[in-house]
């Protein structure tokens, strides 16, 4: 396996595929050299260094853990996805970029004949995962997307209650998406134009970039910060709301599919660097009827109401609450509904690399979760109803609003 994009999160997943025996870590990539610019760095509690430099002293030490020790020269580090695809001892890599460079990253690891682990959500618009849709299946690829809350057995148990009828006729789904940890709170505080600073030495800024917009640098706009820029994330609606949104998919038996009409409501930052929204409501309606409703307080997680009793999945880790304590002891009997169970997020990739099979969170699912994200985003900027077509991918109501689906990018990157 190669690994792309060594953030905190990208750095993470390295060390849960070095958790298994049959994955050989040979080839490490990132534009970033380790040079301590991480300032959010919440997977590496006291670190603020993450990139090439960092991720391999880290995977040299958990592979020593393990049993499995590798020199000095067994991990080639690149600054360059391109180098690190053009291997062909390389099966699989991961894609752990920033949002923006997902859709592209994925799409020429599908053309170089490797098999892909990418972060959610899946692509920063909509034609990109439809791109990365078209590839994965032209060029015989395993894609999993980053979702890893579907691989909970708590999440796949919901399911089974709700598409069985214990709840009786499931009706609405209720997503809390709050924005009350401390780095939420930092970014309310974040106001006024941020400075242009020098581009540290070992990170290839212009690389980092890509098909964004030219803007200057300046740290807050990079590591971690990113997510909160429209031009390479979305916001909470597609960090948390990603995993939430997904999981109300898989239940409603959506995962092909997604609303048919949307309407939101919501405060962007607007702080002259950070233009996501970081307050939302929005109400989604599906061809079966099934509403959803998102907004930004409460608990984390996503409640399922149906006429006879409720459920509600808590993010991250599935705990569950539901109307009656009942209903969590019920059996799912033979005859009914059953949903494939997950070894875990990474193996279950593993398992269908080798097996040549779609994983629990593929492709389509990926596309589909993130396409949902992104028309709430749109119906935020906009303030207008968005009526979606989920077999032709378009809105219906308003050409304007359709040429929002995509997002420009930067010579010489395109998809």
């Amino acid at each position: 396996m190669g690994f792309i994009g060594l953030g905190g999160q990208g750095t993470r997943n390295l060390q849960q595929f070095v958790q298994i025996p049959e994955v050989q870590i040979v080839a490490l990539c990132d534009v970033d050299n380790g040079v301590g610019q991480y300032n959010n760095l919440y997977q590496f509690s006291g670190s603020t260094d993450a990139g090439r430099a960092p991720a391999k002293a880290r995977a040299t030490q958990w592979l020593a853990d393990v049993g499995r020790p590798v020199g000095p020269k067994d991990i080639a580090t690149y600054s360059d996805f391109r180098e690190l695809l053009a291997r062909p001892d390389i099966d699989a890599v991961t894609c752990c970029t920033p949002d923006h460079w997902h859709g592209l990253v994925t799409i020429h690891a599908a053309k170089s004949g490797k098999d892909i682990y990418c972060e959610k959500p899946l692509v920063n618009s909509i034609p990109e995962g439809r791109a990365v849709c078209d590839a994965v299946r032209r060029y015989g690829r395993v894609l999993q997307t980053g979702s890893h809350e579907r691989s909970n057995d708590t999440v796949r148990y919901t399911c089974e209650l709700v598409r069985n009828g214990r709840i009786g006729k499931l009706h609405t789904m209720r997503v809390n998406m709050p924005n009350t940890d401390p780095h939420h709170l930092k970014l309310l505080e974040n106001r006024g134009p941020k400075p242009t600073m020098p581009i540290p030495e070992g990170f290839d800024y212009e690389m980092w970039l890509g098909p964004a917009e030219w803007a200057p640098y300046t740290q807050e706009r990079t590591h971690f910060w990113w997510r909160y820029i429209l031009a390479t994330g979305g916001g909470e609606i597609t960090d948390r709301g990603a995993h939430i949104i997904d999981i109300g998919q898989f239940v409603n038996d959506s995962d092909n599919s997604g609303p048919v009409e949307l309407v939101a409501k919501g405060h962007s930052l607007g702080n002259g660097l950070f233009d996501s929204f970081i307050t939302y409501d929005f109400e989604a309606t599906y061809a079966n009827g099934v509403k959803m409703f998102g907004g930004s307080e409460g608990e984390r997680g996503i409640k399922f109401e149906g006429d006879k009793g409720w459920i509600f999945v808590h993010i991250h880790g599935g705990r569950l609450e539901a109307s009656s304590p009942d209903l969590l002891r019920e059996k799912i009997g033979p005859g009914e509904f059953h949903t494939q169970r997950s070894p875990g997020h990474h193996r279950n990739f593993i398992e269908c690399v080798q097996a040549r099979r779609r994983p629990i969170a593929h492709e389509e699912i990926g596309h589909r979760t993130a396409t949902f994200c992104h028309l709430i985003n749109i119906a935020l900027l906009t303030g207008r109803k968005v009526q979606w077509d989920p077999a032709a991918e378009r809105i219906t109501n308003d050409e304007n609003l359709n040429r929002l689906v995509a997002k420009p990018m930067r010579s010489p990157w395109r998809i």
